[in-house]
């Protein structure tokens, strides 16, 4: 009868630890899934035609171009300054670096382009997502 007691115990301990194993190798094995969250919800009205959007707070623009739309992080890829736009393109006030309209660098210390975030359009607006 002893044996049976000391085999219920292994038995228990044994369901215990490989439930315990299955859930540590599920939660660590299994990618993760980054869901983009909304960063801005702008009305189409509001973004004119051939111009830009700042947004100097959360540190981004949502140019437009013809029917392209889209948004660019304000974040120089130099040091980090927040970089001005201005009609001709965009200026870092730091150290001088240049960037077209569409964030690519054309002068300078920085030698990164502009991150791009996704824009969804939607039937009133545009949405900028992280």
């Amino acid at each position: 009868m002893a044996d049976t007691h000391q085999s219920r115990r292994n038995f228990i301990g044994t369901l215990i630890s490989l439930a315990a194993g299955g859930w540590l190798l599920g939660k660590f094995l299994t990618p993760k899934v980054r869901r983009k969250k909304t960063l801005l919800t702008v009305a189409k009205s509001e973004l004119p035609l051939e111009g830009a959007l700042v947004y100097r707070e959360a540190r981004v623009a949502l140019l437009r171009q013809g029917e392209d739309v889209y948004a660019l992080n304000l974040v120089c890829t130099h040091l980090g300054c927040t970089v001005n736009v201005t009609a001709t393109g965009l200026v870092c006030p730091c150290h001088g670096s240049r960037f077209d309209r569409h964030g690519n660098v054309l002068e300078g210390p920085a030698d990164r382009p502009l991150e791009r975030y996704e824009v969804e359009a939607g039937g009133e607006g545009y949405r900028v997502l992280v």
